[in-house]
């Protein structure tokens, strides 16, 4: 039998990997090992310990202990072809060290017009500073993004599907044209994770999570993590460094023991969610359901070809109504927290107005929309639950 995790399937690697015999002395999980100052045997120990390579070795804190290797190796065990997973203290921590480890001043980077608010901010805010060019696509450009490549494009960012109107992306075809013309790949696969789309097997050079989401899966943690593909590793890394990047070995011990459960959390998540959404796509105060396993959400027939299954996030468009009306909805729920983030337990609904975040593309609705986040109550509560909320918003808009 072969000892690579990635001869395993995917339920069993969620299970096993990282749990080294090294870093778990004989128990089931890696302890909470906390550390600032790592102490030597000697000078020569010390001075040795300077000049060699420190992963998965202890050298100082903020190279982290086994508690991070663990969790880190066990990310990059799910992505096929991987060379290892940096972790940070949020998503968007995880995208700016990301960023800054391609680019350089004078470079362009491209970004999909779906993409994560935070994300859009920085490419306008952080990197702009920085002397780093900015352009905005429309999500469903594919193999079209080769007319958008200029001389100084060093990275194409994607998001499949995007935040608030869950466009899926070619990503195939967007990174046939990236690795044609020597450009970096990054893919923010918080979504799916890899278990839903294996982004470095698909030749995606970097694959970001907002680890806070399905990887903790329990609302009470902030992380992130950055898995590189072969020969992408060593920049990531060095450039983390530089930054001080560093996760809190507590954090990451949670982010582990909510990783042992995310493949059959995902899988409740994606039944619970297709109920809902199908229900919602039937009723008359709904216009549309913008669900990646629906026909009706753009990109549809890309994800039934490219993804392994969906999660528990999606939005719906309302039949007119106005900012009240939708509000009046959203205030009826009994069963749906109001609240940012997702990929906890809980259910949760928010208005979102993507119109405000885009530039390169204009999203047309019949009415506002909703983003709901299905948690792992039964469908059955949730959907009397919101049916309570269409009565209401019917009302409202009168």
């Amino acid at each position: 039998m072969s000892d690579d995790p990635h001869d395993l399937r995917p339920d069993t690697r969620v299970v096993t990997a990282g749990r080294r015999p090294e870093w778990t002395a004989g128990v089931v999980n890696t302890p909470v090992w906390r550390a600032s100052t790592i102490l030597y045997d000697d000078v020569a120990h010390l001075r040795a310990s300077g000049a060699a390579d420190t992963h998965h070795r202890l050298f100082y804190g903020r190279r982290g202990t086994p508690t991070q290797w663990s969790l880190a190796d066990a990310l990059t065990s799910l992505e096929p072809g991987a060379e290892g997973t940096f972790l940070y203290p949020s998503g968007v921590a995880a995208i700016a060290a990301c960023l800054l480890a391609v680019l350089s001043p004078g470079d362009e980077l491209l970004v999909p017009d779906s993409a994560y608010d935070p994300t859009r901010s920085m490419a306008t805010g952080l990197l702009k500073r920085f002397g780093i060019a900015a352009r905005f696509y429309d999500p469903l450009i594919g193999e079209g993004i080769a007319e958008l490549v200029g001389p100084n494009t060093r990275a194409i960012f994607m998001e499949s599907p995007g935040s608030l109107t869950f466009e899926v992306q070619d990503v195939p075809a967007i990174v046939a044209v990236a690795k044609s013309r020597g450009i970096a790949t990054i893919l923010d696969n918080t979504w799916a994770t890899p278990l839903f789309f294996p982004a470095i097997g698909k030749g995606v050079d970097y694959s970001i999570l907002a680890c806070t989401k399905y990887v903790v899966g329990h609302s009470d943690v902030m992380l992130g993590s950055v898995t590189a593909g072969s020969g992408r590793f060593a920049a990531l890394r060095e450039t983390s460094f530089q930054l001080g990047q560093v996760t809190s070995p507590d954090d990451a011990w949670l982010g582990s023991r909510g990783l042992r459960t995310m493949s059959v959390r995902l899988r409740q998540h994606q039944a619970s969610a297709l109920e809902v959404a199908r229900w919602l796509a039937a009723q008359p105060e709904v216009s549309r359901v913008l669900h990646p396993a629906l026909a009706s959400c753009p990109g549809h027939k890309t994800f039934a070809r490219d993804f392994l299954g969906s999660s528990g996030l999606f939005s719906f468009a309302l039949q007119g109504g106005d900012e009240r009306s939708r509000a009046t909805l959203i205030n009826a729920l009994d069963h749906f927290g109001i609240g940012y983030s997702w990929g906890g337990y809980e259910s949760l609904a928010l208005p979102v107005d993507p119109a405000r975040h885009r530039s390169a593309t204009t999203p047309d609705f019949a009415g506002p929309l909703i983003r709901l986040q299905i948690g792992l109550e039964d469908p059955a509560d949730l959907i009397a639950d919101l049916a309570r909320g269409l009565a209401a918003f019917r009302a409202a808009r009168g």
